[in-house]
């Protein structure tokens, strides 16, 4: 059975605030109000990136966590933006995707609300919302271009090499360094210590491997490979170091996203190839096709048979769980309450409608990348930050099966999301230019009455 004081997520009862985190949020928030807006988001990922989860301040017995002040923050400054129209907050407006998101959080906190109708209940889900749907406005509002687009994936580099660093030491000091501020200690599994760091083994090494790609893409930038060598070292550092196999199958999938490449025009084909495959593997295994889950060891000693277990008790009891969740899923056998897959999380906490939303949040993001390179087929440099960028999210939905997205990992998401609305925007705009400009040439070479061509200028 879930422990009672997890049910609504746990928390002290009284503040818990570290004086080097609180002059740390202070600081971070006097720059997120008093900078420009694109050069706010280092400031507010570093900050976010950097405190443990459990640095609190309980007021009447609300929980203010040190995240969401900070995302509060930066919503307060965005509800203070000048116009009223929303392409002045969010570049191109508000997008597909930015409605997908939407609808996604907000079906999560009505459909948990009434799942339990309980105030404790109520109060932990407009927690979790301030999260989810104000964490991704927050971070959509901070990166309206492609300058802070590269400042973003700058200092995710820096918290890479920090966090990576920490982690590494902890393989040989058994401390962890930012213990201080409440993060957990390192553990051993099989003789191996899984590194914690800020954001705890699971979460931190899943964090460095995801953010592979973008990395990758910096080392292309010209003068960011500095930036490039000191991000991929740190995101290889924290999923190594963690010692998990999720976070090592994290890894291997954003390199495999990015091998696959040279098949970028026949992704349909492969899509499709791979639908097959499952289904094929389906018809002809003994057990169904979620049990390779079951298959998956990297480290020796992975909990890969309870991952198996989630998914298959998720499908058997589609019934119980379909309309608006089901919150007695820790009945269904040994740990069960523990939902390390986000897929499965999403499901039993938010029912159907919610688990749809969720894939459709991967679902539009890739086919608005997909979409967006052949818009810009042919600008290597474009297509490359596409494919980047379509790796990372594809390392994000390998992850989902092994692990359940905390507040930093949310994050690490929200903030590839935004940088998809920003390249996609600047592809589609990239594509209208090249249109105009192919009108222009041809207006320009219209024969004239007489039999010669116009000006430009006289056509106009």
């Amino acid at each position: 059975m879930q422990p009672e004081h997890l049910q609504f997520g746990g928390g002290a009862s009284v503040t818990v605030l570290h004086p080097l985190v609180a002059i740390g949020v202070v600081m971070a928030v006097v720059l997120i109000l008093a900078l420009p807006r694109h050069k706010v988001i280092p400031p507010f990922l570093l900050a976010f990136l950097s405190i443990p989860i459990g640095q609190v301040i309980v007021l009447g017995g609300v929980h203010f966590t040190m995240h969401q002040i900070l995302i509060l923050t930066v919503l307060a400054r965005m509800a203070a933006f000048p116009g009223s129209a929303s392409e002045g907050r969010f570049a191109g407006g508000f997008n597909a995707l930015d409605r997908v998101v939407v609808l996604w959080s907000l079906s999560a906190f009505i459909v948990v609300s009434l799942q339990w109708i309980e105030t404790q209940a109520t109060i932990k889900s407009l927690g979790d919302l301030i999260v989810s749907l104000g964490g991704y406005l927050a971070v959509r509002f901070l990166i309206p271009d492609r300058e802070a687009l590269l400042r973003t994936v700058k200092v995710l580099a820096v918290i890479c090499v920090i966090q990576g660093a920490c982690m590494v030491s902890e393989q040989f000091t058994h401390q962890n360094v930012f213990s201080f501020a409440g993060a957990a200690s390192p553990t051993i599994r099989d003789g191996h210590i899984r590194s914690e760091g800020v954001m705890g083994s699971l979460w931190g090494g899943v964090f460095g491997g995801v953010l592979v790609p973008m990395f990758f893409w910096l080392w292309k930038e010209g003068k960011s490979r500095m930036a490039a060598c000191v991000g991929l070292t740190g995101a290889t550092a924290m999923a190594f170091a963690s010692h998990a196999s999720t976070s090592w199958l994290a890894c291997g999938a954003a390199l495999g996203g990015l091998c696959f490449w040279p098949l970028r025009r026949q992704m349909r084909l492969l899509r499709w190839g791979i639908v097959v495959t499952l289904v094929g593997l389906h018809l002809v295994m003994h057990g169904p096709v979620w049990s390779l889950i079951e298959k998956i060891d990297l480290t020796g000693g992975s909990s890969n048979y309870h991952r198996y277990m989630l998914v298959d008790n998720c499908v058997r009891h589609f019934s119980d769980w379909w309309l608006l969740g089901y919150k007695n899923y820790g009945d269904w056998g040994f740990d069960m309450w523990d939902l390390c897959n986000q897929f499965v999380a999403v499901a039993l906490t938010g029912g159907l409608i919610t688990l749809i939303l969720f894939i459709a949040i991967y679902s539009r993001s890739f086919a608005a990348i997909g979409n967006a390179r052949k818009e810009v087929e042919g600008d290597r440099a474009q297509e490359w930050l596409l494919w980047c960028l379509g790796s990372s999210l594809f390392a994000n939905v390998m992850a989902s099966f092994g692990i359940n997205y905390m507040v930093h990992l949310a994050m690490a998401l929200f903030a590839v999301l935004a940088c998809v609305s920003v390249v996609t925007l600047s592809a589609k705009q990239a594509a209208v230019r090249d249109i105009d400009s192919t009108v222009e040439f041809s207006l320009a070479s219209a024969p004239g009455t007489t039999g010669n061509y116009l000006p430009l200028r006289e056509i106009r």
